[in-house]
């Protein structure tokens, strides 16, 4: 059976999604066999593994680092919020459908076997388990029905690094505090601290790591600088949705929907210069970009709502009359439609007018499809005629059937109309012919010419996480690690 480490953090986002794939690339490259496990996990960024079971995106990212292909045995729980108090609950890679979350809190104790039973499998195939907790594990009004922080690390016997962030501030309370709050066998289990995402000279803090030592009796296994690596974030809480980066040459506004899904999808863009991103939730923010993109969205008919109310409806339409491209993926593909639907409620239920940029209507039924998939854009007119035979790979994952009355976009489905254009296909910009052919074309439409590097983003993201590997290799004490790992609870 493997052995196994748990990182745990003082709160969402301190950064244990990254450290989890940093130390999945580390042991690897050291020669062990290693997996990465969440037990739960609540994101809108999901993934689909061969099998076409459905994950979160983290817990795909972490197994790449790992040098495996996703599994759902390492996230046997995800849950994808649908509305402020409910989300679809996936086990094991398939929907049970929606919960409250009150009766999601009184049930989940019934899904330990299905945690206990995935953990086992990896296992016995492997030499390291590495595991990600969520959240806080001191969440006292929670704690006692606890699958996935102390609660977890009990379970399966886990040693735990307790992961802080200094760049939010209040680095001691955050530990410190953390650590008071444990029950004295939890604090046992915790083996070391980290301070993640320092700025400047880390020479500076010795006298916080003498401190932190002093009072909580815990070693600082390492102090992690903010590393400059570009990879898909967790979920809303990332920076790049609220960052608002100065425009280039090349400005892509991404349409910021409520319950927005999956916005990796447009991470490629950062590989190439002259391109900006920006995240966009006000008519008045729109303005005239080069490109609009219409993300995936967990809520379609909501958000549709919502994009009415702020005005950015008529706006994006006035930017198809201006001759802007727009393309949308899955909720946003099925927005640019004529008519969204979901007669059985399942998502919220009712009925709406889409934008109407596309001749296709949707109707949401019981069945969702999962599955990776890969193919070649068909022979387009309009403003994305650029894309005509280029080759992509992606995943779709969705509720909802379209009925498309208008020409194929792809030989996997989609729609385009003019400049207009849309599918169900996440990571359909990944490839280099795709992303690389369509920053072309913005240049063109400046009368530029675009002369930087085209990179795969599955090759991209390799260099990436050997970046993090080494970075996080040098700032932690991998002696300490090991150790750690080998002498558990």
């Amino acid at each position: 059976m493997a052995k196994s480490i748990m990182l745990q953090g003082t709160m969402s986002n301190v950064g244990k999604s990254f450290l989890t794939a940093a130390l999945c690339r580390i042991f690897r490259q050291d020669g062990y066999s290693v997996a990465p496990f969440k037990s739960q996990n609540m994101a809108l960024n999901s993934f689909i593994t061969p099998d076409g079971l459905e994950i979160g995106r983290a817990q795909a990212l972490q197994a790449e680092a790992a040098g495996l292909e996703p599994s759902a045995l390492m996230n046997p729980i995800l849950l994808k919020p649908t509305t402020d108090v409910g989300s679809q609950v996936i086990v094991n890679g398939k929907a049970r459908g929606n919960m409250r979350a009150a009766e999601y809190f009184r049930r989940k104790k019934e899904l330990v076997p299905d945690i206990l039973s995935a953990y086992e499998q990896l296992a016995s195939e492997h030499d390291i388990i590495v595991i990600e907790g969520a959240g806080s594990p001191v969440e006292l009004n929670l704690k006692a029905d606890d699958i996935v922080n102390m609660g977890l690390a009990e379970l399966v016997k886990s040693p735990v690094l307790l992961v802080g962030d200094i760049d939010r501030g209040g680095i001691f309370a955050q530990l410190i505090g953390t650590l008071s709050l444990l029950e004295s066998s939890e604090r046992d289990k915790v083996k070391g601290l980290v301070v993640n995402k320092f700025r400047g000279d880390i020479s500076l803090f010795r006298d916080g790591i003498e401190i932190l030592e002093k009072r909580s009796q815990k070693i600082v296994a390492g102090v992690v600088p903010c590393l400059d690596c570009d990879l898909e974030d967790e979920d809303s809480l990332s920076d790049k949705l609220t960052s608002r980066t100065s425009r280039c040459i090349i400005d892509i506004a991404v349409i910021r929907l409520p319950k927005i899904s999956n916005f990796t999808d447009f991470d490629v863009f950062s590989q190439y210069d002259g391109v900006s991103v920006r995240y966009v939730t006000r008519e008045s923010e729109l303005g005239q970009p080069d490109l609009i993109l219409i993300p995936g969205t967990k809520s379609t008919i909501s958000d549709m709502k919502w994009l009415r109310e702020t005005g950015l409806a008529e706006a994006v339409k006035r930017c198809n009359k201006a001759d802007i491209p727009i393309f949308g993926i899955c909720g946003g593909y099925q927005i640019m439609g004529s008519t969204i639907s979901d007669p059985d409620c399942c998502e919220c239920g009712g009925s709406i007018e889409g934008l109407g940029l596309l001749p296709c209507g949707t109707i949401f039924g019981a069945e969702k499809r999962q599955t990776q998939t890969s193919g070649k854009f068909r022979d387009i007119q309009g403003a994305f005629d650029f894309l005509s035979g280029a080759g992509f790979y992606g995943y779709e994952v969705h509720m909802g059937v379209t009925e498309n009355n208008g020409a194929e976009l792809t030989d996997c489905g989609g729609s385009f109309s003019g400049n207009a254009a849309g599918c169900y296909i996440h990571g359909i910009f990944d490839s280099a012919d795709v992303s690389g052919r369509l920053v072309r074309a913005l240049y063109k439409r400046k009368g530029l010419t675009y002369s930087g590097s085209v990179v795969d983003r599955r090759e991209y993201r390799e260099s990436q996480l050997d970046l993090l590997a080494d970075g996080v290799r040098k700032a932690l004490d991998m002696e300490l690690i090991y150790r750690i790992i080998e002498e558990g609870v």
